[in-house]
């Protein structure tokens, strides 16, 4: 391994989130206006080579041992499966997905077959009615066989990742939880976060990570787990004695920037040390012109080295991200 991706305050980023498409078959209110967005072009979205190639890089030269595929959906994506093939190849990296689901019940075993390790499934609800009406998609049936699929093809622990909305499902977290622990699958919540195209996030609005404890506390004993939490984004907690557990990520109210050890690479080759960054760093350029391996790491190194102490969502002087949550990866 060559210079580790170390920023300023002394955090090292060892898992990469890699988007491999803005695009998305589903139109969440809390992401993206029905109609959807202007997608990427073509040419500017990096092709399979170069995604493995940076990658490549990013496990030989700088400490990655762990590489996640988000989107947008990452299962539109083409080459989606030999690119994990390919990931999985270099030896010494857990490889994981994140997805709504859709196709997955199609995919999941291939998947598993190149080596794919594990599965974050987004799921909000299993209400069909309410599923429909945060995804303006008529789907929840293709998700939850989506999860039967992955649980089948051994992608697991398969978690659960849900988004609650005041006035929307805020009365169903407890309805969440049992129905995912009779499943078999590991819930957890996260806080709504300032990352949708529309610009409609609002602080006040958001469900809070202690309201959404309180909510599970009226119909579950919930005990905080032993284990360290480490660079985890979750506090998790074992679920009336376990084995069962529940998390929840509290990106706004309870940041956990201190311990964070993630680095994003966008679909379109920008390197972005937080998910809430507003600068970027273009790889793509470097790497068309020409740039060798060694090159690109140095650049990823200099982008890391502008790494702030936290995102500063409390912060007065916070500005959203110009780009959506879809345009950055999970």
């Amino acid at each position: 391994m060559g210079q580790p991706l170390e920023d300023r305050f002394g955090r090292v980023a060892t898992d990469l989130r890699v988007s491999l498409t803005d695009r998305c078959n589903l139109r969440c209110t809390y992401c993206m206006p029905a109609e959807g967005l202007d997608w990427m072009p073509t040419d500017q979205t990096l092709d399979d080579d170069e995604v493995v190639r940076l990658i490549t890089i990013g496990v030989r030269l700088l400490g990655i041992d762990e590489v996640r595929f988000t989107g947008g959906e990452p299962l539109i994506r083409r080459g989606l499966v030999d690119i994990v093939r390919r990931t999985h190849d270099l030896g010494g990296v857990e490889t994981s997905l994140t997805t709504n689901g859709l196709g997955l019940h199609r995919t999941a075993k291939a998947l598993a077959a190149v080596g794919l390790d594990r599965v974050n499934v987004s799921l909000d609800t299993v209400r069909p009615d309410t599923f429909a009406q945060i995804t303006r998609r008529d789907r929840l049936d293709d998700v939850v066989a989506g999860l039967a699929a992955a649980k089948d093809a051994g992608l697991g622990p398969v978690k659960v990742n849900a988004v609650l909305l005041r006035g929307v499902n805020d009365d169903q977290g407890p309805e969440l939880l049992r129905w995912c622990l009779e499943h078999g699958y590991e819930l957890r919540f996260i806080e709504q976060m300032p990352l949708d195209a529309q610009h409609g996030w609002h602080r006040d609005a958001m469900v809070t990570a202690e309201e959404i404890l309180a909510a599970l506390e009226a119909e579950f004993v919930l005990t905080p787990a032993s284990e360290p939490r480490g660079s985890a984004p979750a506090e998790l907690f074992t679920v009336d004695g376990g084995p069962g557990t529940v998390g929840v990520i509290a990106s706004v109210t309870r940041p956990f920037c201190g311990d964070c050890d993630r680095v994003r690479l966008t679909a379109d080759g920008q390197v972005r040390n937080c998910l809430f960054a507003r600068e970027e760093s273009d790889l793509r350029a470097a790497l068309r012109a020409g740039a060798s391996d060694q090159e690109l790491a140095d650049r990823w190194v200099t982008a890391m080295r502008g790494k702030r102490a936290g995102h500063g969502i409390d912060d007065p002087t916070f500005l959203q991200p110009d780009r959506p949550m879809s345009a950055i990866g999970g």
